[in-house]
């Protein structure tokens, strides 16, 4: 499949306004990895509320986007704070966050509609499930207390609170969080290890920029700021793809593949970039086998096959020709709302074609 080891590198020297959202320096060259051991990989999917982790065991290694920053000061945006992030192992691109005070990693995910945090993790945060006191009619004079609850995946899960949520000179404030079991979290240890996620209702309404190549985050801070993204990023030769959000809250770009129309997910929780395997099918793709597995939340495990892409284009961008997955994608994830999805935008070429996410104009720019 198209996995690369990415070279090392961050941003460039700071520039005026969006110049800062776009700017990266030049890279060290880097080689594609490639060994004969099977490596264990995760792709988490959170789509119309609901989520499917996905298990992968690779006989190729994942994208490694690792790597220390030349540069580690924050580049500056007006009426913008910076937030810097980090790649772990299997492609997650993680922030480091204080909940309630206390440290914590959480790994940025456009593919979830909601903030997940590990129950484990959760309890050592202080932060436990809700409870609101409901009133007994009379004659009983009695009350109890329930649980709030949120659905994901089929499954129901408990809302708690969290009183303060920070992440560098960023301050979210109080928000709910939604509690799930370890179990289902692919969180991992040592430099990979997340708690849970940071999802799009705190991306959203902080209207966030996401550089996927220089590993910044900006938060809007100045409602009142407006930069000219798009035409700044057409100077540096990136093209603007616009974003959509689904009645059912997943974020999706048009894309063509072989000629045929499609949607893509925009999951950067996605570890690699994926085409449903029936769509592929459809455009007479010939795919070859791998040692790949995946294992839904819900159902059984399917095999991975990878299929060669040509022509392959994400609005008017062309992506460069490599080759990509195909597996069956469960139900709840090619229905969004009215919009059919033909598959997943993954993180790794996310980062390949240099994607800043934007959240406030709803683009998505790739060079």
């Amino acid at each position: 499949m198209g996995i690369h080891r990415l070279p090392n590198g961050l941003v460039s020297r700071p520039n005026a306004a969006a110049c800062a959202v776009l700017s990266a320096q030049s890279y060290a060259a880097g080689n594609p990895l490639r060994t004969a051991d099977p490596t264990v990989t995760a792709l988490a999917l959170g789509c119309r509320g609901k989520c499917v982790l996905i298990l992968l065991l690779f006989a190729i290694g994942p994208l490694s986007i690792s790597g220390a920053a030349k540069n580690r000061s924050a580049m500056q945006l007006p009426g913008y704070q910076a937030v810097r992030v980090h790649y772990g192992p299997l492609n997650k691109m993680i922030m480091s966050v204080r909940i309630n005070g206390q440290p914590a990693n959480l790994l940025v995910d456009t593919g979830s509609n909601q903030l997940i945090l590990n129950a484990e993790a959760a309890e050592s945060f202080g932060v436990r499930p809700s409870q609101r006191a409901q009133a007994v009619p009379r004659p009983t004079f009695q009350a109890f207390r329930y649980v709030r609850y949120t659905e994901i995946g089929g499954e129901l899960l408990p809302v708690g609170f969290v009183q303060n949520i920070s992440a560098g000179g960023m301050n979210f404030g109080g928000t709910l969080v939604t509690l799930r079991g370890s179990t289902h979290s692919a969180s991992g240890t040592g430099a990979g290890h997340v708690d849970g996620v940071l999802g799009l209702d705190i991306l959203l309404r902080h209207k966030a920029l996401i550089n996927c190549r220089t590993k910044l985050v900006f938060f809007k801070v100045d409602q009142n700021r407006r930069i000219n993204l798009g035409s700044v990023a057409a100077s540096e030769k990136f093209t603007r793809v616009p974003i959509r959000r689904e009645e059912n809250g997943a974020l999706t770009v048009p894309c063509s593949v072989r000629g045929q129309s499609t949607r893509l997910l925009v999951d950067t929780g996605a570890f690699v970039t994926i085409l449903h395997k029936s769509f592929a099918a459809s455009l007479g793709l010939a795919s070859e086998p791998t040692r790949i597995t995946a294992q839904f939340a819900r159902g059984g495990s399917k095999k991975i096959s990878a299929a060669k892409l040509n022509d392959f284009t994400i609005g008017a961008f062309k992506v460069p020709p490599d080759k990509f997955g195909v597996v069956p994608l469960p139900q709840f994830a090619l229905q969004q709302g009215s919009s059919k999805i033909g598959g997943i935008l993954g993180m790794d070429t996310l980062y390949i074609c240099h994607a800043i996410i934007d959240l406030d104009g709803m683009n998505l720019f790739l060079k």
